[in-house]
């Protein structure tokens, strides 16, 4: 059954809320005001939504007080853009400017907004990453000699792993839409084409269905199993006996789903076989056991003993979901994450079923109050096959 298409955006109550839960958090840790340069953390206070974060010569920066509204300190370039969302308070300069690329306006908006002296929540911890020149972060703490710069990590991704309905509706209807992109791969997998052409094809299926953008589809084809999913595209032939995997990364309204699904072109080995069902028997023991209260530890363990301990040297069978492709947290044996209702997942069991061969499989799902939903139409216990060849 198709999806309805969500509305596009979000209202004001939505940032409303958002900024409600972060402010009370910030009160209760001390901190005056969070520091925010990167796209996720940007978009979800502010909701400026923009490609033109592929670019890097421009910084952007949004300060979120403890009390009132966000202020966006950006080029003047992004000034139109901004102004239709729900901050009021933008301030620009002309970008790029080598010598003074908005520090001052940045360090004096600091200064009025949080005062002389202030502690600031800065994104420190895992998976961040500060989106402007080293040397002008120096500058700016020069520049504001009195204030305290505390790693926010934890607060900010705490809030952002817990997605509301609006957002979890904008993911489901990407997953749905690659479900039946996916539907319809054995129509583009035909005899003379190749690894590049069927990368090609698929995209412009999943196009068709409704995705605004596949910014990410990795995989492969390998003759009785694949042994890399990451690197490029080849213009190798598909053939007989090959195990295809393709896996993306599809975006809609800003927001990812992410999932695989594999295929045997021709009758599959028992080998290749018997590999997928291990994969999909283990993606359904983590499902039986998703719910509030499990670890994603927990979830691991069940995944890797379900494929007999063999997970490999990945690191981890899964990861959370939204506005990036992969987010905290992680299904790994170090990772002792709650789950919560409201957090979007995937589950990805992945193991070496021979020598130089593997078989991944994914799906996703939203945690619910005693279990939880999937988001993508769940695969087949026995491999697809692609006939034809």
């Amino acid at each position: 059954m198709t999806v309805k298409q969500p509305e596009r955006g979000f209202p004001d109550s939505e940032y409303q809320t958002r900024l409600g839960t972060a402010q009370r958090k910030m009160a209760a840790e001390g901190i005056d005001g969070l520091f925010l340069t990167t796209e996720p953390e940007f978009r979800y206070f502010s909701g400026f939504h923009s490609l033109f974060w592929q670019s890097p010569t421009r910084p952007w920066f949004l300060i979120v007080p403890e009390e009132g509204k966000p202020v966006a300190v950006i080029p003047g370039i992004g000034k139109v853009c901004m102004e239709k969302t729900w901050i009021d308070d933008i301030r620009t300069w002309s970008s790029p400017n080598p010598d003074d690329e908005g520090i001052s306006i940045l360090a004096d908006t600091i200064t009025e907004l949080l005062g002389k002296s202030a502690t600031i929540g800065l994104l420190e911890g895992p998976e961040s990453h500060l989106r402007m020149p080293l040397a002008d972060f120096a500058r700016l703490k020069s520049n504001l000699p009195c204030v305290e710069f505390k790693d926010c990590n934890d607060l900010v991704r705490a809030q952002r792993v817990i997605k509301s309905e609006r957002e979890i509706e904008k993911i489901r209807f990407a997953a749905q839409a690659a479900s039946r992109a996916f539907s319809r791969t054995p129509d583009i997998i035909k005899r003379g084409i190749s690894v590049r052409q069927m990368f090609q094809a698929f995209k412009h299926v999943l196009l068709d269905e409704g995705i605004d953008d596949v910014s990410y589809l990795v995989g492969g084809a390998r003759n009785s199993g694949y042994n890399d999913i990451i690197s490029q595209p080849t213009e190798r032939l598909l053939e007989k006996g090959d195990v295809v995997i393709l896996d993306t990364g599809s975006i809609w309204d800003g927001y990812f789903c992410d999932f695989d699904r594999n295929f045997s072109i021709g009758k599959p080995t028992d080998e290749v076989a018997s590999a997928h069902h291990i994969i999909w028997d283990a993606t359904e023991a983590a499902i039986e056991i998703a719910k509030p209260g499990t670890t994603c530890a927990e979830l691991f363990y069940c995944m890797n003993k379900a494929m007999g301990g063999a997970s490999g040297n990945v690191g981890r069978l899964g990861h959370g979901l939204g506005m990036q492709l992969t987010e905290h947290p992680s299904h790994a044996a170090f990772d002792q994450t709650v789950l919560q209702e409201g957090m979007v997942l995937t589950l990805e069991p992945g193991f070496d079923f021979a020598p130089g061969r593997e078989m991944v499989h994914e799906e996703n799902l939203v945690i619910r109050e005693n279990g939880c939903e999937l988001l993508s139409k769940r695969a087949s216990r026995d491999i697809p096959v692609i006939e034809g060849f």
